[in-house]
Order: structure tokens, then C-alpha cells, then sequence
């Protein structure tokens, strides 16, 4: 069983939601990340979700495509990203990773040599937004070999057909995106989330967390309500650029927040 299996199951015996935390590996430096990742877990993070930097990160909005710039303007790269993973696995070895990205840089170093070295640092599964199921054959075949989880994401305009096939494509858990428009940028609707994870459950038993538009614990617990995992990465990003000068206080910032998160999940539980 993987870990994201793992503790999946062991949120669901409890009767708990997972909450999914965001950051950008890199930013501004991998020792920043490695902290920050051990904050959040603290804090009440289940899943940790490491954004791969990227040039033009398009379903992101301006403060995750700045903590890219940001992490990338550092000298972050891929290799980089694994080396946090790894040294994270030193002290943490139940904490599921998730990679979070784009296509790019893993065709670049390849998909086989990613997905080896993605599973060997310790990753559990990654997200690449534009790597839908009907196209990355290789790339997914490479990933599935290795070990990792594909995770996709459910657009608010996907069709039945579409969310079918995402769903038996999918391991580890789908990824709902609960606004049209990129990270940020608007305020998640609990009432339209639930439509679709009603149609999502119907045809899949895999696990479905709702990311975009959650910003604090109020709009966590809400969300709590209807999903197995909320996802939430701009309020945690934000944190690490409003301490750009004060690097060494960025773990706790970012744990301040969680922790409310987690309040807010665990006041409806």
C-alpha cells in the first residue's frame, strides 16, 4: 500500500478530511523548503504538495507564478526539488509527496529518469497539469512503472465523458478544481463542488480533494464538509513572499496558517 493509500485510509477510519498543503520547492531556497515542509506536517498538514518551478506556469496565479520566479531567480531546479524530497525522507517517512507541475521540466530529464529518481527520493505521486490521460502515454507509463501515483485534475466544465475518463486513469486521489480560472484568483463554491464530487464518486472510490479558492479555516471547514482532502496552496505561497527578507521565519508563518486550516476541518468533523 502506498502512502497516499495509507493515509487516506487512516483519515477515513477516523472520519477525517485530509488537508493538502502547497508550496514551491526552491522558494527561496531548498532549505527554506525542507523547513517549511516539517512546519506544515506539525502544523497538521496530511499531504504535502511541492510545486516544481516553472517559467510559465499557466494554471497558476500571480503569487505562484511569482514564487516560481522567485525559487527559479534562486537557482531551483528539478534535481532540486527531489533533494528537498529526499532529505525530507530523513526524518519523515509517512508524510505522502506530491509533486505538482508541468510537463516541461520532466521531459526534459525524461520521463523514465524523473520517474525513477521522483520515486526514489520518496515521491508518492505527481500532478502535471498539461499531461492529460488521452496524451501522455509514455510519460504516465513511466510514472505507473516507477511506482508513483498520476493524479489528475477535474476542470468545473468537464464533461461526464471526460470526468470518467480522468477518473480510471487516476491513482491516489482526483484532484477537483473548484473555480474556473487559475489559483487565487476566486473564492470557492461549496454548493457547486458538491454537483460534481457527486458525479465525480459515481465513478470513482477513489479519494476527491477540492483545491482553488480556499484561503482560511472557515472556507476549509466548508469545503471539509462535502470532500476527502482539501487543497490549498496561494494563503501558504503568500507567505513565503511577504518574508523574502526574513527567510528564517517563513516556517513558522506558514504554520501559523495551517494550523488554522486544520481547525477550521476539524471544527465539523
Amino acid at each position: 500500500m502506498s502512502r497516499l493509500q495509507e493515509r487516506f485510509a487512516e483519515l477515513k477510519s477516523a472520519k477525517r478530511t485530509a488537508l493538502v498543503c502547497f508550496i514551491t520547492a526552491g522558494d527561496p531556497s531548498v532549505a527554506t523548503t525542507l523547513g517549511a515542509m516539517h512546519a506544515m506536517v506539525e502544523a497538521g498538514a496530511d499531504v504535502i504538495e511541492l510545486g516544481m518551478p516553472f517559467s510559465d506556469p499557466m494554471a497558476d496565479g500571480p503569487a505562484i507564478q511569482k514564487a516560481s520566479e522567485r525559487a527559479l531567480a534562486g537557482g531551483a531546479s528539478l534535481h532540486g526539488v527531489l533533494s528537498a524530497v529526499e532529505s525530507f525522507r530523513e526524518t519523515d517517512n509517512a508524510t505522502p509527496v506530491v509533486l505538482m507541475g508541468y510537463l516541461n521540466p520532466i521531459e526534459a530529464m525524461g520521463a523514465e529518469k524523473f520517474s525513477n529518481a521522483a520515486f526514489n527520493a520518496g515521491v508518492d505521486g505527481v500532478i502535471a497539469v498539461d499531461l492529460p490521460p488521452d496524451e501522455g502515454g509514455t510519460e504516465l507509463s513511466a510514472m505507473r512503472a516507477a511506482g508513483l501515483d498520476p493524479i489528475f485534475l477535474i476542470a468545473p466544465n468537464s464533461t461526464a465523458e471526460r470526468i470518467k475518463q480522468l477518473c480510471s486513469s487516476a491513482t491516489g486521489f482526483v484532484y477537483l478544481v473548484s473555480i474556473k480560472g487559475v489559483t487565487g484568483t476566486r473564492t470557492a463554491d461549496v454548493a457547486e463542488a458538491k454537483q460534481q464530487l457527486d458525479e465525480i464518486r459515481a465513478c470513482t472510490q477513489l479519494p476527491v480533494g477540492v483545491g482553488f479558492g480556499i484561503r482560511d479555516g472557515a472556507a476549509a471547514g466548508a469545503m471539509a464538509q462535502i470532500a476527502d482532502a482539501v487543497i490549498v496552496g496561494t494563503v501558504l505561497v503568500e507567505q513565503f513572499a511577504l518574508h523574502t527578507d526574513t527567510p528564517q521565519a517563513i516556517p513558522a508563518a506558514v504554520a501559523k496558517v495551517v494550523r488554522d486550516l486544520r481547525r477550521g476541518i476539524d471544527s465539523v468533523q
